[in-house]
């Protein structure tokens, strides 16, 4: 096999934030579901070796697919801020900063050509985490959207597909609430109220990281991340 960073390929993007949360709801709900379903199963698969059962259950779907998303959400986004709410918690430098990072340069060494977009990536990574954690969540538990399948709208389909007269006539108000996403804002709030907290009264400058990270959750909680489409 050759890995070739250069090479370029046509290809179509989900013509909306909006279709592109269905589809990482859709990547990550789907494994987490085969997951819960078929754990038992590969234990018990007597035509696999032990090796084998310890690669797909704890490597594949385990690590890359549950703890993942849920630990980046849970750890970056709602532990990490509340440790400047209480000073007696102290995190490791290694856990907190030196460990991400090395993460963050060993994914980021294939594509040097974005590393100038390397942190507005782990900003919106890090947002689009609590959207991975939810449907990872859902998809372990069988909750109610864990069969939802939605097709995943391309930009090419909407440029080709014809306006409709009616949605002129769509009010203002609708168009506002179809870009709101709650929970995002939420989070952002949380992430602000952290970092003011810190910046007040804390010594070692976590605000810059909650700061950002909540500007990140704002702007895509409020809808102003890709194309509306009415």
């Amino acid at each position: 096999y050759f890995y070739i960073y250069t090479l370029q390929v046509k290809n179509e993007l989900p013509s909306t934030f909006q279709a592109y949360r269905y589809q990482q709801h859709r990547w990550s709900c789907g494994p987490a579901n085969l997951f819960r379903k078929m754990v038992v199963e590969i234990i018990r698969n007597k035509k696999v070796s032990t090796w084998k059962k310890i690669h797909v259950i704890y490597s594949f779907f385990f690590v890359r697919k549950i703890v993942a998303h849920i630990v980046t959400f849970f750890f970056y986004c709602i532990v990490f801020p509340a440790t400047v709410l209480v000073p007696q918690v102290q995190i490791p430098k290694w856990a907190s900063v030196y460990i991400p990072f090395t993460i963050t340069i060993l994914n980021s060494v294939g594509t040097p050509r974005s590393l100038h977009l390397l942190v507005f990536w782990i900003l919106f990574e890090n947002v689009m985490s609590l959207h991975r954690a939810k449907a990872t969540i859902i998809g372990l538990f069988g909750a109610r959207r864990v069969n939802e399948w939605i097709v995943t709208e391309k930009l090419g389909d909407v440029r080709k597909s014809k306006p409709v007269k009616k949605a002129f006539y769509t009010s203002m108000s609708f168009n506002l609430f179809r870009r709101f996403y709650s929970l995002e804002v939420a989070t952002g709030v949380y992430l602000s109220f952290c970092g003011c907290y810190d910046f007040i009264y804390g010594n070692n400058h976590y605000y810059i990281y909650l700061f950002l990270q909540a500007a990140a959750f704002l702007i895509v909680g409020f809808g102003y991340v890709g194309t509306f489409v009415p």
